[in-house]
């Protein structure tokens, strides 16, 4: 997650949720939703429904998450270095096998909203949010 700040400088959110307000939590999870699904569809990624409750395909996808959007952003212009993000695919998949089902975000967006809830985070706006 980036975005600028006051100074015009970049701010990124961190590689993991803990410590974050309930709304900031929320925001975290929404933006490592839609980098899920895009990375699921470019890199073929096995991802599994419930990604988001198991601590270790969590940490995996937000930091592939960061590393991608790095290049994606311009901010790293590295061909070695995605030559190499592309060659760990395969072992970042390997993290993200374990699982029944494989992900569907239509089918399984409900799941993830209600274990955000579980969490404690919430949506921006929410009366909650104070």
């Amino acid at each position: 997650m980036t975005g600028p700040d006051p100074d015009g400088d970049q701010y990124r959110w961190p590689l993991h949720w803990h410590g974050l307000g309930p709304c900031e939590s929320w925001m975290w999870f929404e933006h490592l939703w839609s980098r899920v699904c895009m990375l699921r569809e470019r890199y073929r990624l096995p991802v599994r429904t419930s990604w988001w409750s198991d601590p270790i395909q969590l940490e995996a996808l937000a930091a592939l998450a960061a590393w991608t959007e790095r290049y994606d952003d311009g901010e790293w212009d590295d061909p070695p270095g995605k030559l190499a993000l592309l060659l760990d695919l395969e072992r970042i998949g390997a993290l993200l096998r374990d699982g029944n089902e494989p992900f569907h975000p239509d089918r399984d967006r409900r799941m993830f909203l209600a274990h955000l809830a579980e969490l404690g985070c919430t949506p921006p706006g929410d009366a909650r949010d104070d």
